[in-house]
Order: structure tokens, then sequence, then C-alpha cells
């Protein structure tokens, strides 16, 4: 008998103090700018993490000597609602396009000035029971500590824009 493994989801939330749409634009489009430079999966130091914003486009790394190292594609694009992208890589933190799990991440408006962020990483029994459990354990640790940075640079962003809006109407 053949049976099919079931690992539940991780699931985070984070309230930002930004609206929908610079939320949005700054977890994706801004991804360089809040994304940790140690959380690499290449050799070479990483310069920068580049999501393209638009259905099938590319999430990857960009490192120091100008390789590139694919972490996954946008699979949704729904701005600035939600997007889900693919995670291709292994338990061992390799690039692996056979064992793709899946984050979803929502924008949810709370007035005019802030956005609920919900994350979702899915679908880790594509991995296998024990590779699936090991990331599914891995990310669950992880992305709170991603979620704030991303929170810390959408706030402070945020406020310099609304400065620099504010001088321009003097």
């Amino acid at each position: 008998m053949n049976r099919t493994v079931t690992i539940a989801p991780v699931r985070k939330s984070i309230r930002v103090n930004a609206h929908q749409a610079h939320a949005f634009e700054v977890f994706t489009s801004g991804l360089g700018r809040w994304w940790p430079r140690t959380h690499t999966i290449g050799k070479p130091p990483m310069q920068t993490a580049v999501l393209e914003p638009r259905l099938g486009g590319r999430w990857y790394e960009l490192s120091e000597d100008g390789s590139q190292a694919d972490v996954g594609k946008v699979l949704v694009w729904e701005p600035p609602q939600r997007f889900v992208i693919s995670w291709d890589l292994n338990s061992k933190w390799k690039p692996d396009t056979t064992v793709s799990s899946e984050v979803e991440v929502r924008f949810i408006a709370q007035g005019t000035d802030a956005t609920l962020v919900e994350l979702e990483h899915r679908k880790f029994e594509r991995l296998g029971a024990e590779a699936g459990a090991s990331m599914r354990k891995d990310v669950d640790g992880g992305w709170p500590r991603l979620l704030e940075h991303f929170k810390d640079e959408a706030e402070a962003s945020r406020r310099s824009t609304q400065a620099s809006g504010r001088a321009g109407q003097r």
C-alpha cells in the first residue's frame, strides 16, 4: 500500500505600517533591499536578491562575481493583493526544480496606512517525508526573522517617502 505523506504548511503573518501597494512593492520589487545577504544558496557572496515582478518572473540571487542562482519563479501575480512563487530548493538548500514547494504571500489592507501580510509556505511533501519535514522545520524558524527584515524596510522606506513628499510641498 502506498501512503501519501502530508506535511502541514508554515503560516506566518505580520502587520506593517504601510499601505498595501507599498508593502507589496517592497516585498517583491524591493526584495534586494531587505533580504539578508547571509541567506544565500550560492557559493560566492550574494550581492542582491531579485524577484522579477511579473507572472513567470524569476526569483534568483545575484552574486558578487556576477553569477546567478535560481531560487524559484512567480506562479501567480496579482498586485497588490498577492503572489505565489515556487521554492525550488531541496532540503540541502540546493536548487532543484523537481521538489518545488510554494510560498504564497497575501497583502490585506487594514485602513489606509497598514497592511496585514500573510505568508504560507506549503507543499513540503514534494520533497519526500524526511526531507520535507526538515525543510518545514527550517523555514518555520526562518520566516519570522525574514518578515521582520521586510517590515523594517517597508516602514523605513514609507517614512522616507513621506518625508520627501512633505519637503516637496514646502
